[in-house]
C-alpha cells in the first residue's frame, strides 16, 4: 500500500522549506519523514520541514523539523513562509496572526505582496536560558565578546537566543571564512548543551551587516532570519550598529529593527512559493 502526500515548496531569502498541512489530513511520523523528504538527491530537499497544526493557544501552531529529523523551536524565515502558506491555502484572510511555536507565540504580519513582517519577541540574554555555559551561569547576561577555545584556537563569541540559541562571531570577510569547518565545530561545542546556530558576521556600516549562517541540524543555509535578528541584537549591544539594520544574506536581504531593552525584535523579508506537488509514501 502507498499513498500520495501533498506538499508545498517555499523559500524565504533562499532559506528553503517544505510545508505539510496537518489540518487538511493526517501525517506519518515526522522525524523519519523529514529525513526522507529533506534529502536533496533522493527526496524533495529543504533546510527545514514546516508543519501546519491547529492550536489551542493561538491561531495556528507551527512545527519545525530539520533535514536530519531533529525538531527545533523557531525559524524566522520559516514563519514568514508559514504565514504566506496559510493565506494562499485559504486557512485565513487575516493580515496578522498569532502562531504557536516551541519558543512561544510569534506574530507575523502582511507587509505587502510577497513580504511578511514578524514580531519576534525580545531577545533572551541570560546564559542559562540561551542555553550556554559561557558567561555567568546565574547572571542576567548579555554574553558579549566571550572567549571560547576551539581546538586550541581562541575565538571571541557573542551568545543569545531568539527562541533558539545563537552564537555570533565577527569576521573580516564572510566570503573567505571557513564556515564549513568552524560552523559544525561551534554547533557541537561543549559550551552549548542544546547545540547552537552559528552566525559569521561582517560589519559593513552602522546600518549594514553581511552574514553567513551554519544552522544546527541543517548545515550552511542561504539565509537565517532568527540568526539575522541575533546578529543585529549583538551588534546593537556592542554599540557597532544603529537600531535599524539591513542584513545581507546569500539568499537575499532582511530588515531588522530593535529598540533595545525588553522590546521586541522586528524582522521583515520575503516569502515565496516555489511549487506544489505530491510525493508517494511507500508502506503507508
Amino acid at each position: 500500500m502507498s499513498r500520495k502526500l501533498a506538499f508545498t515548496k517555499m523559500h524565504g531569502a533562499g532559506n528553503d522549506f517544505v510545508v505539510l498541512d496537518g489540518i487538511k489530513g493526517s501525517l506519518p511520523a515526522l522525524e523519519s519523514l523529514a529525513q526522507r523528504l529533506g534529502d536533496r538527491h533522493f527526496g524533495i530537499g529543504f533546510d527545514q520541514l514546516l508543519v501546519v497544526r491547529p492550536s489551542r493557544t493561538a491561531d495556528f501552531r507551527m512545527e519545525i523539523y530539520n533535514a536530519d529529523g531533529s525538531q527545533v523551536e523557531m525559524c524566522a524565515n520559516g514563519i514568514r513562509c508559514f504565514f504566506q502558506y496559510l493565506r494562499e491555502a485559504g486557512h485565513t484572510r487575516l493580515d496578522e496572526l498569532r502562531v504557536e511555536t516551541l519558543s512561544g507565540v510569534v506574530v507575523p504580519r502582511w507587509a505587502g505582496p510577497g513580504r511578511v513582517s514578524v514580531e519576534m519577541g525580545p531577545p533572551i540574554l541570560e546564559p542559562a536560558k540561551i542555553p550556554t555555559r559561557l558567561g555567568d551561569p546565574a547572571g542576567a547576561g548579555p554574553v558579549l565578546d566571550a572567549r571560547l577555545d576551539l581546538d586550541g584556537r581562541s575565538l571571541s563569541v557573542n551568545c543569545l537566543s531568539m527562541g533558539n540559541p545563537h552564537c555570533v562571531v565577527y569576521v573580516d570577510d564572510v566570503d573567505t571564512t571557513a564556515v564549513e569547518t568552524l560552523g559544525p565545530a561551534l554547533e557541537r561545542h561543549d559550551a552549548f548543551p542544546n547545540r547552537v546556530n552559528v552566525e559569521f558576521v561582517q560589519l559593513v556600516s552602522r546600518a549594514h551587516l553581511r552574514q553567513r549562517t551554519w544552522e544546527r541540524g541543517a548545515g550552511e543555509t542561504l539565509a537565517c532570519g532568527s540568526g539575522a535578528c541575533a546578529s543585529v541584537v549583538a551588534s546593537i549591544l556592542r554599540g557597532v550598529t544603529d537600531a535599524r539594520v539591513r542584513v545581507e544574506l546569500r539568499g537575499g536581504d532582511l530588515d531588522i529593527d530593535w529598540a533595545g531593552g525588553s522590546t521586541s525584535v522586528f524582522m521583515t523579508g520575503p516569502a515565496a512559493t516555489v511549487f506544489t506537488g505530491t510525493i508517494e509514501l511507500e508502506g503507508s
